[in-house]
């Protein structure tokens, strides 16, 4: 099943079926697909106004970077599926003999350890294309700030989502001294990223929302639903 070519009703109806694949990997995946969708509409929708002409040779470079960054996000969705099968039947290999039971060892090392790198690299994506996403959040169209908050919360959860499944992988390694590089570089890249995340949603909540004192009143309209 490829993520690029598959209508949104499809898939969803995939990911909520009783099998495997899709499962949260590719779904995370396809999250930071959205969460940098979110950030080139804000560039569409910056790119050839007079307010940000000065920004727009940076704009055009930030493009260029998040259609690069969905491509890579799509494709690891797909990949996320094409490592679970080697793993899945890994599982099931036969361990009556001594030599099985190694093959079968060595088999699954390596299989957990690639399943376990295709999250890494999805959260990686993310980590860069929030960036991005902060440098619009600076300078691009201020009608648009609110969209550049959804992108970014679209790609904190890729991140949450992706480091689930790098520790899902990792717990079943015999191999603890790979179990604990992969694990630690996970956490590294899911403390970067959710806070820079943090930061940058809050930068743009505090710049659209509301602001007023505790002494004024908010007038809303009363609807007669009579």
């Amino acid at each position: 099943m490829t993520a690029g070519d598959t209508v949104l009703k499809e898939y969803l109806s995939k990911l909520g079926a009783k099998e495997s694949v899709p499962g949260g990997g590719g779904a995370s995946a396809l999250s930071g697909a959205y969460g940098v969708s979110l950030g080139l509409m804000v560039c569409a929708f910056t790119s050839g106004k007079k307010k940000y002409a000065d920004f727009e040779p940076e704009l055009i470079r930030i493009q260029e970077k998040l259609t690069k960054l969905r491509e890579d996000f799509l494709k690891l969705s797909d990949e996320d599926e094409e490592v679970f099968y080697p793993l899945s039947k890994a599982y099931g290999l036969p361990e009556d003999t001594v030599e099985e039971k190694d093959y079968k060892e060595t088999t699954l090392e390596t299989c957990l350890s690639n399943a376990s790198m295709t999250p890494i690299k999805v959260m990686e994506k993310a980590c860069e294309a929030l960036i991005y996403m902060q440098q619009l959040a600076d300078n691009g169209s201020k009608l648009m700030l609110s969209d550049v908050g959804v992108g970014v919360s679209f790609l904190n959860t890729a991140i949450e989502g992706a480091v689930m499944n790098v520790y899902i992988n990792t717990k079943m390694m015999k191999n603890t001294n790979r179990m604990i590089e992969l694990n630690e570089y996970a956490r590294k890249l899911l403390l970067d990223g959710t806070s820079r995340a943090r930061l940058i949603y809050e930068q743009v909540e505090s710049t659209i929302k509301q602001k007023y004192d505790d002494g004024d009143k908010i007038e809303r309209n009363k609807v007669d639903f009579s």
